[in-house]
């Protein structure tokens, strides 16, 4: 498609694409998405990104990112039945972090079918220079159908600019006003001496002002406002200080989701018996702990060690997913109240079934608190069969809770659970027996 053009898409659910070239220098991009009324949302509610990453309706839901045949890809699912009858558009938005959008090369959008991929819509972005969000295209309604326009429009301002832009309330970071000039010194001119001034009266005692009553009928007061910040760990800048994040506490949101690039059918052995199957992916969301009493312990589905989040360990798996989406996963909960009872904290993920290494799959680690940044980690960097993988490392202080990228991808010796294994390289000293779930 061209710059402005349109072509009409079926009132479906549809899967919306970023993608970019990946290599040195090149800047990370976002995928967004704007629910509109008149131009403007209603209200923050009506933007979903990778901090606010579903609309309450369910019509749009921000998948995540993978990386295949050299591309990387940030996903929106548009679920056109599913949108509210007041909606007249949806705009499709993306932000750079790292640089402009200059530096990312092979910028486009791809609108598909979610049901069998097929293509309904692309637009290929190559005029970018400074821009660090973009426009890309967006969905609008016309006499009773929908129909996808190709936009291309840039903001130098980031996806700050874009989002206040369309009415979203954004949480920036208060400047104090500056400090008054000192007055210039007055020139100093021969005459009689100023006036004495009188003296002051004394001052008159007055009962305190009294508050006014309640006014059952006075608005509540306005929702915080939207959070733009995130915190990508990188090999170069491995770890962050949740309390220097505002991370200190209420709770910490762990969460896995994935994508399966293919499906096969063929023979498991889940739960002691051979069955013929459709091996659908199935990954684990684990973490190890030690408390600073010296109690040691792990949380996962195998086992059905699903820990407890108000008595130690203060961790809580909240289920076993096989779906891998981003509005569900696998959840982890870490309750930050009792920060100063962790002494350390293994985050790791596990191969159960469906897959012989994590370099076959894009995976997403995202640890979000109640109140600070999220942080995000990418499984998509594994050259060896793995089936095991730390991803971060937490350790605390008594009063902070430092997170420590790790992205270690580990290779079980045979016979050796990965459980084992990576209790043996973190020096963990625990005793494992075979375990379902």
């Amino acid at each position: 498609m061209s710059k402005g053009s349109n072509v009409p898409v079926p009132t479906s659910t549809l899967r919306v694409e970023l993608g970019w070239r990946p290599g040195p220098g090149v800047p990370d991009a976002d995928a967004s998405a704007l629910l509109l009324v008149n131009g403007k949302v209603r209200s923050d509610g009506d933007f979903v990104f990778y901090n606010q990453p579903a609309h309450t309706s369910g019509a749009v839901r921000h998948e995540g990112k993978r990386t295949a045949a050299g591309q990387v890809t940030d996903s929106l699912i548009v679920d056109l039945p599913s949108m509210e009858p007041v909606i007249e558009k949806v705009v499709l938005a993306a932000s750079a972090d790292g640089g402009s959008f200059g530096r990312v090369p092979g910028l486009y959008v791809r609108v598909l079918d979610a049901r069998d991929g097929t293509e309904i819509a692309r637009f290929d972005s190559a005029d970018a220079t400074v821009e660090t969000a973009f426009v890309l295209g967006e969905f609008y309604r016309r006499q009773g159908t929908w129909k996808f326009r190709a936009v291309g429009q840039g903001y130098g301002s980031g996806l700050e600019g874009l989002a206040t832009d369309y009415g979203i309330s954004v949480d920036e970071p208060q400047h104090a006003a500056p400090a008054p000039a000192p007055p210039s010194p007055a020139t100093r001119v021969q005459g009689p001496p100023p006036p004495v001034a009188p003296p002051a009266a004394p001052p008159v005692t007055m009962p305190p002002p009294q508050a006014p009553p309640a006014n059952p009928w006075q608005p509540a007061a306005p929702p915080a406002p939207v959070r733009l910040s995130k915190v990508t760990l990188t090999k170069e800048a491995p770890s962050v200080s949740l309390s220097k994040q505002g991370g200190t506490s209420g709770a910490l949101r762990v969460n896995l989701n994935w994508q399966v690039r293919k499906q096969f059918s063929g023979w498991g052995s889940k739960r002691g018996r051979a069955v013929a199957m459709h091996a659908d992916l199935d990954l684990d969301l684990c973490a190890l702990y030690e408390l600073s009493d010296g109690r040691k312990g792990v949380v996962q589905a195998l086992g059905n060690a699903f820990g407890a989040l108000h008595q130690p360990p203060y961790i809580h798996l909240d289920g076993d997913d096989r779906t891998g989406a981003v509005d569900t996963g696998e959840n982890l909960t870490i309750n930050l109240d009792h920060k100063q009872d962790f002494r350390r904290i293994l985050i790791f993920v596990t191969i159960y079934e469906g897959a012989r290494s994590f370099a076959d799959l894009h995976a997403t680690v995202t640890l979000q608190p109640l109140h600070g940044a999220p942080i995000d980690f990418s499984l998509d960097e594994c050259t060896v069969p793995s089936t095991v993988c730390a991803l971060a490392l937490i350790s605390g202080n008594g009063t902070d809770l430092v997170v420590q990228r790790e992205a270690r991808y580990l290779v079980p010796e045979r016979g050796v659970s990965p459980q084992r294994t990576i209790d043996h390289i973190y020096g963990w000293g625990m005793n494992w027996t075979p375990g379902r779930k």
